[in-house]
């Protein structure tokens, strides 16, 4: 038999089975292999708190051959041994944990049956995930202490969303709403009253909608707000994920795939960023021309795992990754306001946060030829070029970034909502204007 090793915790006291509890000739994982259990969850997702704690009282087991085997009750000792299980079973199988299974005890059998890979609460539809196990953030959590606090989950690879999932989220709202955006503006910290200028307005708590995630960062509403600007039907997010908050990157992006399935093409994304560029200042426009993944670097990409073809190609493309015609329209939009600063252009870095950066990794940043930085943004641009959306972006320069080791200044969050409060008129009549610039349905680049 082979041994399907969830790790080593599942709790301060909790131990899963290791190497040393089963009988000789027994093929254990390695002790820090975490299973996915595809066949047990349908491939979405790992198991849950509850699950594992089921798994490490009893184990799990994969039979390879046709007789069927289980652990014993008290197989979590070390030395015992497994014993068969009484009846048939085919070759491959797993011992079902599924919830309601009452392999799960008394709490799994509670909490009743639903499809594979997507515990379901009272009140929902078929297919929506838990707010529980999905988005979770901004509840009130505990930490390692016991002390509550407002935390995003860490979850694991096996929970990634399918397509049906995205269809769900879509469907919804479609459902609640008679918009039909063309256009999805992303708006960053401190930019989120750019959906007050919007006319019919109809908005959602990111709460309401099923399976979306909720934002814990300051400056970020949690609205989805559905309206008219300048006349282009659009749908604005007052809060974007990062993931520093603890979301894993394709959940970051998951609204971006929503809005493709709602029919938008085109995205503005936004944010608040700090000037690397020694020309640029506070209050500075910077159109993005392109980016640099640096978590990507380390393996962070949304798009790591299996590709869907209804979404895009495995390997797309990013050298035309900002519409080069949207950033003509914006140059003359700006002109058209009379602005006195120049409208700047250039290359935004992503980091993971949520610290802001050292004095050497600014200087490092400089000279990788980037000219702002922030913590978000770029996932969500991967994604939409992906799925074949258009894609125009600016970030405010809210700061000016640190390279002088005697410099007593410091970089803070407060100063860059205060920024996005100054800047918030002209960046409303900036958008608007270049609404009437956005092609219509079905040009997309």
């Amino acid at each position: 038999i082979r041994v399907c090793h969830l790790g080593d915790r599942t709790g301060p006291r909790a131990r899963l089975p290791l190497a040393g509890d089963f009988r000789a000739g027994d093929k254990p994982a390695p002790s820090r292999q975490r299973a996915k259990c595809a066949a047990l969850t349908g491939g979405r997702r790992q198991l849950s708190s509850a699950e594992q704690i089921a798994a490490a009282k009893g184990g799990l087991v994969q039979r390879t051959s046709a007789a069927p085997w289980r652990p014993s009750e008290a197989g979590t000792r070390p030395g015992e041994p497994w014993r068969p299980l009484e009846g048939g079973g085919g070759v491959g199988k797993w011992l079902s944990l599924r919830p309601g299974n009452p392999a799960l005890g008394p709490e799994g059998a509670r909490r009743g049956s639903g499809r594979p890979g997507a515990a379901e609460s009272p009140g929902k539809e078929p297919g929506v995930r838990a707010k529980a196990l999905s988005s979770g953030a901004a509840g009130a959590g505990r930490d390692a202490r016991g002390n509550g606090v407002r935390v995003a989950p860490v979850e694991q690879e096996g929970d990634r969303f399918t397509y049906e999932d995205y269809q769900t989220t879509a469907q919804w709202l479609l459902s609640h709403t008679k918009h039909r955006p063309q256009v999805a503006v992303i708006c960053g910290s401190g930019l989120g009253g750019l959906a007050n200028h919007l006319t019919q307005a109809q908005s959602f708590d990111y709460s309401e909608i099923p399976n979306f995630p909720l934002s814990t960062v300051p400056g970020h509403a949690g609205r989805l707000v559905f309206g008219f600007l300048n006349g282009k039907a659009c749908v604005m997010m007052q809060g974007r994920f990062h993931m520093n908050e603890g979301y894993p990157l394709w959940k970051v992006t998951f609204p971006v795939r929503v809005f493709r399935l709602l029919g938008v093409d085109t995205l503005v994304v936004t944010n608040a960023a700090g000037g690397l560029n020694p020309k640029f200042e506070v209050g500075d426009i910077m159109l993005i021309r392109d980016h640099i993944n640096l978590p990507g670097f380390s393996g962070q990409n949304p798009l790591i795992g299996p590709n869907d073809e209804r979404f895009g190609v495995r390997f797309p493309a990013m050298s035309d990754a900002y519409d080069r015609d949207m950033r003509q329209k914006a140059h003359i939009a700006w002109k058209q306001m009379g602005e006195k600063r120049e409208l700047q252009e250039g290359t935004y870095v992503m980091l993971a946060g949520p610290n802001f950066e050292t004095v050497a990794e600014c200087r490092l940043l400089q000279k990788l030829g980037a000219d702002a930085v922030g913590m978000s943004t770029v996932p969500e641009v991967i994604v939409a070029r992906h799925c074949g959306l258009r894609v125009f972006g600016f970030s405010l320069i809210t700061n000016k970034v640190i390279t002088d080791y005697e410099s007593l200044e410091k970089a803070n969050h407060e100063e860059v909502l205060e920024a996005g409060r100054q800047a918030a008129q002209k960046l409303e009549k900036f958008v608007s204007i270049l609404m009437a610039g956005i092609p219509q349905s079905g040009c997309a680049s």
